[in-house]
C-alpha cells in the first residue's frame, strides 16, 4: 500500500484519481482549496484550504502531514482561462503561470522532506504546452504556463534522480470536465491512463512527456 497525495482533488481528474487509487487500496490524501461533497464522500483524508500559489498555505499543509512519508505526489491543480491576441489579459496569463507552472514547483519543493526513497512525482500538464504541437495558436496563458510546467518537470526529474525519485510529465487527453465544458473523453478513462503511466514510471524513463494513452509527446 502506497501513500499518494493529489493536489486539485476536489473535482475532475483529481477527484477521479483519488477514487481509483482508493479503490485499489492505496492511502490517498486529497489537497484542495475547498473540499467538495464528492471528495468528502470518498472518506479519504482531506487537507483543504491549500492554495498551490501560496507558500505559507503549502507550509501549513506540510505541517499537517507531521512528517509522514509520501510515496507519490501528483501535481494536478490547474486552471484554464482563454486569452486571445485581441484580448490580451495579462493578469489572467500571470495567474495561470502561478497555478499551472509555479504551483507544481512550490508543492514539490514543500514536500521534498516527505518524499520517500524511490518516490514518484507526476506533473499533470497538457499537450497545449508543446511548442511542436501548436498549430492553432491562441490560449496564450494556458499554453505558455503549461510549457513552463513541462520544463519545470524536466528540471525536477534531473534534480531528483540522484535521490531515486522519478518524475512524469503527463497529458491526460481532452477530458470531459468543467475546465473543458464537458467536451472530451470520460474522466475515468483519462485517470486510468494516467495511473498506468505512473505505474510504469521509474528512473529509466523519468523526465519524459507522456499522453495518458502511452504515446510520447513532442516538446
Amino acid at each position: 500500500m502506497s501513500t499518494i497525495i493529489i493536489s486539485g482533488a476536489g473535482r475532475g481528474i483529481g477527484l477521479e484519481l483519488s477514487k481509483q487509487y482508493q479503490a485499489r487500496g492505496e492511502t490517498v490524501i486529497g489537497l484542495c482549496r475547498n473540499a467538495t461533497p464528492e471528495l468528502k464522500s470518498l472518506g479519504i483524508e482531506i487537507i483543504d484550504s491549500v492554495d498551490v500559489t501560496d507558500e505559507s498555505s503549502i507550509a501549513k499543509m506540510v505541517e499537517q502531514l507531521n512528517g509522514r512519508s509520501i510515496d507519490m505526489l501528483i501535481n494536478n491543480a490547474g486552471i484554464l482561462h482563454k486569452v486571445t491576441l485581441d484580448k490580451p489579459d495579462y493578469d489572467s496569463i500571470r495567474n495561470q503561470f502561478e497555478v499551472n507552472a509555479l504551483g507544481p514547483l512550490k508543492v514539490t519543493t514543500g514536500l521534498l522532506g516527505n518524499l520517500s526513497p524511490s518516490a514518484k512525482v507526476g506533473v499533470i500538464t497538457s499537450r497545449m504546452g508543446s511548442i511542436a504541437d501548436n498549430t492553432s495558436g491562441s490560449h496564450y496563458g494556458y499554453r505558455s504556463s503549461k510549457a513552463a510546467a513541462n520544463i519545470i518537470g524536466v528540471s525536477l526529474a534531473q534534480d531528483l534522480k540522484p535521490k531515486g525519485i522519478a518524475v512524469a510529465i503527463l497529458h491526460p487527453g481532452m477530458v470531459s470536465t468543467d475546465m473543458t465544458r464537458h467536451n472530451g473523453i470520460p474522466v475515468a478513462e483519462a485517470a486510468s491512463g494516467l495511473i498506468a503511466r505512473l505505474d510504469n514510471l521509474d528512473l529509466t524513463n523519468t523526465g519524459r512527456f507522456w499522453h495518458a494513452n502511452g504515446e510520447e509527446l513532442p516538446w
